[in-house]
């Protein structure tokens, strides 16, 4: 069974940090890219970050560019979301995904259309003022 387990969520002061884990299980890890996606209420989904297997080429969203940094275990198969610096607009569900394709062309794929071929649960994101 494929499962993506988020965690790390919760509500921190504006210029706080969190890190998120996801802990992938039931499928190859090192032939997916593995992304971040987030979406507040009434909002459209955003790509928040991706890394590609292969060469550990990470991406970014430009809103979180410099503040957000991807890290991947391999060993564990986890990817993690180092996320300082944190805004009010930062507050969403985010989600940890998976896309075929262990290339740097499917990391990007994976932050741009936002979707991919397995999906967490989601944890909540909360950035108060």
């Amino acid at each position: 069974e494929v499962q993506l387990v988020e965690s790390g969520g919760g509500l921190v002061q504006a210029g706080g940090s969190l890190r998120l884990s996801c802990a992938a299980s039931g499928f190859t890890f090192d032939d997916y890219a593995i992304g971040w996606f987030r979406q507040a209420p009434g909002e459209e989904r955003e790509g928040v970050s991706s890394i590609s297997s292969l060469a550990g080429s990470t991406y970014y969203a430009d809103s979180v560019k410099s503040r957000f940094t991807i890290s991947s275990d391999n060993a564990k198969n986890t990817v993690y979301l180092q996320m300082n610096s944190l805004k009010p607009e930062d507050t969403a569900v985010y989600y940890c995904a998976a896309g075929y394709g262990g290339d740097d062309l499917s990391a990007l794929r994976l932050l741009h259309l936002h979707e991919g071929d397995y999906r967490g649960q989601g944890t909540q994101v909360t950035v108060s003022s």
